[in-house]
């Protein structure tokens, strides 16, 4: 059972490398623009950043939930590609957000639409658990007997 979580894991580790770096980022704009902590506020530029990752580490949460669940229940190779979209689309996010307000739209759409897409997957993976466990019926068995 642990060897079968070793995607999960590879991307998780990835993921928190991720938040470190933007974490990172937020302190050398700091030091770039000469803004003293406890402050969070001073330049536009360094504001863009620290909301940038502040933004990140409010989805890191529901996107580690999801990505286990989806990973767990459903398909872990599957989650493992849509955990690197994820993690693409949140680097897209930073650092468009990084340079101009605009410039995070469409990082964040794409984000958005990768964390949707491991709800789904955790979803019907828990469902089919779930109906497998207390109803004898599996889906995905149901649907390749279709095929």
């Amino acid at each position: 059972m642990a060897s079968d979580s070793v995607l999960l894991a590879a991307v998780s580790i990835l993921s928190t490398c991720q938040q470190i770096f933007f974490a990172r980022q937020v302190g050398k704009a700091r030091e770039k623009y000469k803004i003293t902590p406890p402050a969070v506020t001073g330049s536009p530029a360094f504001e863009r950043v620290f909301r940038a990752q502040q933004n990140c580490l409010e989805f890191y949460p529901l996107f580690l939930v999801t990505f286990w669940m989806a990973g767990w229940f459903f398909n872990q190779v599957l989650a493992a590609l849509f955990g690197l979209a994820y993690l693409y689309a949140r680097h897209r996010y930073f650092f468009g957000y990084s340079e101009s307000a605009n410039e995070r739209l469409t990082g964040f759409q794409m984000s958005m639409k990768v964390l949707a897409l491991l709800i789904i997957q955790a979803t019907v993976g828990i469902a089919n658990n779930f109906l497998d466990e207390y109803m004898d019926f599996n889906i995905f068995k149901k649907l390749f007997q279709l095929f």
